[in-house]
């Protein structure tokens, strides 16, 4: 952004110049309020403690080594307090099933970024089915979401000579075949869309210049991002074009030789995969089809050879009901395993068609308290890992047999924090229209019901992203463990309940996901589990913009408020790196009816000098190029030109996630739980 833009700016916004982001007088500004704030925090009498504390959960070599299976191989990334950027590393299936894995090193991060001078960060590795040799690695300066990506040779641990390389941006890029690869990055301009990712979809063939890749495919400029790509199989390889036209709608193409054929559904529909000859769609909204009525939320699916011939013949896989969603399938040699969530509980189904033609199904005897994940599927197995974990178990990982359910477990987490004093229960309460909304508190067995107990408060409430159980060291032994409540928010916006309660609260209905938050933090406090002066919320990206609002519309309410990598600034968001990408969850700000509404939840707007806000702790990354930092700079300086006292740490590494290291990680949750007790604990 030029320095004539800001200066236009300058009167409407006066702290427009740090959007600025690497500007010297922008980060002087980040420096001076990273003094004050470490200074104070550091010097907190929990904090010491709790950064040990912190380090030692997040180095521990407990921890369960995921792996991914290519052939007769599995492969991890690794850290601990040798290896604070990882290793990637390499070890056979069976002495990994055998838990005697002998891990050898395929490359080293650390390494790696001090001979290159560079702060490189892990951002992953694609490989060529079937012999998996050559990768694709992605490497983030600083944890970006713009990577460079260079081709490696797996077996000879090395980098490939001349091999294809991808200079930093927002790339898309996936095999086709050994010597092609379909690509999409920044090619000048023009080639990438208003939200920073690219539009332009190519075939790169190895030996030959990037300028002269073929166009495969052209979207739009407003679109989101446009790629092209192959999906891989045993039984054929299918390959597609991807236009994502907004955040929640799409256009599928599936290319058959030299024909280009558009995939038949509701352009808000997800293509969920393609398994033995029949590609899966899950559907967002109710469907008419051939006269066929589908339902919102159900897993439709037909052939692939109707489907190239535009005329998909579509049946019902699965579909839901009132409080139990499908969140996702998976699929093996003979089965497809379904991931549902049952009044935000965990249920896992196993499908398959009998001789009638019809889908049986058999429920995954696992406990319905945690949260379930399964992963490492191939098509030709029925073998697969599941991990299960709750808010008190760590996490399990086992291998198991589809057919027989028989599980053998491979890793189990030792408890990072104590939890025989803790307990779990699910409660619901009516927000504001009515609605039903449920939440999850974790507490002492013993709690005093006298309304003084820490508690802290965790939200999202956006793009369909459920919020489950789940079991974290940081927060058992820097939180609960210390004596602080924990509540989980499972508010509108959110997928909880299927594409329906994520409609529920977008664009004018954004309102509806803070009254959501809103209902439980009185619930909470109805109930004397805690009161104002102990209350604390946290939320981070679009759970930051929720922190806002909750700074702005219900102050009164909390006396702690920690809010990360935000958006904040609803006016200017689609213009700051990939917020445009966002409008179909908020709104357009540039047209000026749906301003209208979208001002409502601007917290950096809805500042009110007159009014007492609690000490709040705002944190982002320099490096997030995700939700720009200016969100939360500006917020802060606005605050502190208003006489609020408000901290505020913006760590020069970390990407959107905040953090780029172990390291990095605990100093920020140090201060975070010193923050926190400060500002909440029993008198």
């Amino acid at each position: 952004m030029s320095l004539q833009h800001f200066s236009a700016n300058a009167n409407e916004d006066p702290f427009i110049w740090l959007e600025d982001v690497q500007a010297e007088k922008s980060m002087e500004w980040v420096k001076s309020q990273n003094e004050i704030s470490e200074s104070e925090l550091s010097k907190s009498p929990f904090y010491k403690e709790l950064h040990q504390q912190a380090l030692e959960v997040i180095n521990s070599k407990d921890k369960i080594k995921y792996a991914t299976i290519r052939g007769d191989k599995v492969y991890n990334f690794w850290r601990d307090e040798n290896n604070v950027r990882g290793v990637y590393r390499e070890a056979s299936l069976n002495d990994y099933l055998a838990n005697k894995p002998k891990w050898e090193v395929v490359i080293d991060i650390d390494k790696l970024g001090k001979d290159e001078g560079e702060n490189w960060v892990y951002s992953g590795m694609t490989c060529l089915f079937p012999d998996y040799e050559r990768c694709l690695l992605s490497l983030s300066r600083g944890g970006a979401d713009a990577t460079v990506t260079r081709e490696f040779n797996i077996k000879e641990r090395a980098f490939v000579k001349d091999g294809f390389y991808l200079p930093e941006a927002k790339s898309r890029v996936s095999w086709k075949d050994k010597d092609t690869v379909y690509v999409g990055t920044d090619f000048g301009e023009k080639s990438l869309t208003k939200s920073g990712y690219p539009r332009i979809a190519k075939l790169w063939s190895r030996g030959t210049k990037l300028d002269d890749a073929t166009t495969v495919y052209e979207g739009a400029l407003e679109s989101v991002s446009a790629s092209a790509g192959r999906s891989f199989s045993i039984h054929g390889h299918q390959d597609y074009i991807y236009d994502s036209t907004s955040f929640y709608t799409n256009t599928i193409y599936l290319l058959d030789g030299d024909k280009k054929v558009k995939l038949v559904k509701p352009d808000d529909a997800s293509w969920s995969g393609l398994y033995n000859g029949n590609i899966f769609v899950e559907l967002k909204s109710d469907w008419t089809y051939q006269n066929k009525n589908f339902k919102q939320g159900a897993f439709i699916y037909a052939s692939l050879s109707s489907t190239k011939l535009g005329k998909p013949d579509y049946r019902v896989f699965v579909e839901p009901s009132k409080t139990r969603i499908i969140s996702g399938l998976s699929f093996s040699q003979n089965y497809i395993w379904v991931n549902w969530l049952d009044n935000v509980r965990t249920v896992v189904e196993r499908m398959e068609l009998n001789k009638e033609g019809q889908w049986v199904s058999q429920k995954l005897p696992i406990d319905d308290q945690g949260s379930v994940s399964i992963f490492g599927m191939q098509e030709d197995s029925d073998s697969f890992f599941i991990n299960y974990t709750n808010f008190l178990q760590p996490s399990t990982l086992s291998y198991i047999n589809g057919k027989s359910f028989k599980m053998v477990e491979l890793q189990k987490l030792p408890e990072k924090f104590d939890a025989s004093r803790l307990k779990v229960e699910q409660h619901f309460v009516k927000s504001k229209d009515g609605t039903n909304v449920p939440y999850f508190l974790v507490m002492n067995k013993e709690l005093k019901l006298d309304g003084k107990n820490p508690t802290l408060l965790y939200g999202y409430g956006g793009f369909e992203v459920s919020m489950q159980p789940y079991y974290s060291g940081l927060l058992g032994k820097s939180w609960l463990e210390k004596g602080g409540v924990y509540a989980l928010a499972n508010i509108r916006g959110g997928g909880e309940y299927g594409p329906s309660w994520h409609q529920a609260a977008l664009k004018e209905n954004r309102h509806k996901a803070y009254e959501d938050f809103e209902a439980i933090a009185r619930d909470l406090i109805a109930k004397k589990i805690t009161s104002p002066k102990h209350l604390g919320a946290q939320g981070g990206s679009n759970g930051g913009l929720l922190m806002g609002n909750m700074i702005t519309r219900s102050p009164d309410l909390f006396n702690a408020i920690v809010c990360q990598v935000p958006l904040l600034d609803m006016k200017r968001y689609n213009k700051l790196l990939a917020g445009a990408s966002w409008m179909a969850e908020y709104g357009n700000p540039d047209k000026a009816e749906e301003w209208e509404y979208i001002k409502g939840f601007s917290p950096y707007h809805n500042l009110d000098k007159s009014k007492s806000y609690p000490k709040v702790f705002f944190t982002t990354s320099t490096r997030d190029d995700r939700v720009h930092p200016a969100h939360a700079r500006k917020m802060v300086a606005k605050m502190k030109a208003m006489g609020k006292n408000v901290l505020y740490y913006e760590n020069i590494e970390g990407g959107h996630g905040g953090a780029a290291d172990n390291n990095q990680v605990a100093h920020l949750y140090a201060m975070v739980y010193s923050y926190l007790f400060e500002q909440l604990q029993r008198p």
